[in-house]
């Protein structure tokens, strides 16, 4: 907030007659203070979160809810579809794959294999004629945008349109070149609860309510204090945020040495097995797109990563869509440290080069990203698209 203070020249603020604030100030102070106020007093109920989804038609190429996932993938022709875990609340993990699995021989677990400085003797990535590529759909139910990319992504290898009917032939022929593995959804117990279907065009405290819910006098939980009761269980909840599943298990988050949810434990079972080359977990926040640094990998696979976003960053540039320059690698430091997340986690259970990405939302709040539905597929197919075209140029598969 600014204003113009004039004071004598001994510094005295006593006199408060020597406050000069303009009303032009004072009316864009007034603005700044009602964007940036929670709704009621950092309070919203059940009843008043739904009063405020917008009454918009949802596009036909977005997938925003959980009834009719299964039918979806149960109708592929070409894409292999496993269930891989069932949630708390009894919903099914599904796992798609397009690509034949090359066997290849396995003498001992990653962290083994390291140890014995010979990562190889895991899985030799280099006897491979195909890369591979897990894609984890959201662990965070109200970030349906991944959801929607991946839905696409997988309309795409069935058919080669999207779901807007778009001929996508370089992204189809890219996908035919490395043995893709998604999972649409890596939380559909808190997909289940996100009623809006979309938080595009909606404002910060409905992502609030939505993805990291309330306690149980009705305030929101928010960051970081959302994630210092873990599991999220008890009386002292409220609504019960989107970010977890039935029981209150967040995914990203996760005990990963001894997981409490059956997503975790799922989506970590699928990297040890497949060893892929390249794992992304996805993700949405408010602001342009961007490829985090992920936190406890080696600073050369910090740097690939980097590459990476740079190459994505140029694309995004390329089609007119936001975008982040790339982060800088770094070893962790400071107190607390970052935390050990379920990318970090992909990476010591398989060599992953992993990570993870944030998309827009398109909320309604000033200095969010705003992009349309349209945009936030194109951003996401472009994440797609780059991983594979840097997947096969860097292991000279082209």
């Amino acid at each position: 907030m600014s204003a113009m203070i004039r004071s004598s020249n001994n510094g005295d603020f006593r006199n408060f007659s020597r406050f000069r604030i303009t009303m032009k100030t004072t009316a864009l102070c007034l603005l700044v203070l009602a964007a940036a106020l929670p709704v009621r007093g950092e309070k919203l109920t059940l009843a008043e979160a739904r009063s405020r989804i917008p009454k918009h038609e949802v596009p036909a190429f977005w997938l925003g809810q959980v009834n009719g996932l299964a039918e979806r993938w149960n109708r592929l022709a070409l894409g292999k579809v496993q269930t891989i875990a069932v949630s708390p609340g009894g919903r099914p993990i599904h796992l798609i794959s397009y690509g034949e699995l090359e066997s290849l021989p396995q003498n001992a677990n990653f962290n083994s294999a390291v140890a014995a400085l010979q990562p190889s003797a895991y899985r030799d990535k280099a006897a491979r004629k195909k890369p591979v590529v897990l894609l984890v759909g959201p662990v965070h139910g109200q970030e349906v945008e991944g959801l929607t990319g991946l839905g696409n992504l997988i309309q795409i290898m069935e058919t080669g349109q999207d779901l807007r009917g778009k001929e996508q032939s370089r992204l189809l022929a890219l996908g035919r070149r490395c043995r893709l593995l998604i999972i649409p959804s890596g939380n559909p117990d808190g997909l289940a609860r996100f009623e809006p279907r979309m938080l595009h065009d909606m404002g910060l405290q409905d992502l609030e309510f939505w993805g990291q819910g309330t306690w149980s006098d009705d305030t929101f939980c928010k960051w970081p204090g959302v994630k210092r009761v873990h599991p999220m269980v008890g009386s002292r909840v409220g609504f019960l945020g989107c970010y977890f599943n039935d029981a209150g298990v967040n995914p990203m988050h996760d005990e990963f040495f001894a997981p409490m949810s059956p997503e975790a434990s799922a989506i970590l079972r699928v990297a040890r097995e497949e060893a892929p080359d390249w794992a992304v977990s996805l993700h949405s926040h408010e602001y342009n797109p961007e490829v985090l640094r992920p936190a406890y990998l080696p600073m050369e696979t910090q740097a690939e990563i980097g590459r990476l976003a740079e190459r994505y960053s140029k694309r995004l540039a390329g089609l007119s869509l936001p975008h982040t320059p790339p982060f800088k690698p770094k070893a962790e430091d400071g107190n607390p440290p970052p935390a050990f997340n379920l990318a970090s986690a992909l990476y010591h259970v398989s060599g992953a080069t992993a990570f993870t990405f944030e998309c827009p939302h398109g909320l309604r709040q000033e200095g969010a990203s705003r992009v349309t539905p349209e945009q936030i597929l194109e951003i996401q197919l472009a994440l797609y698209e780059s991983i594979m075209d840097h997947a096969l140029e860097r292991g000279n598969r082209r």
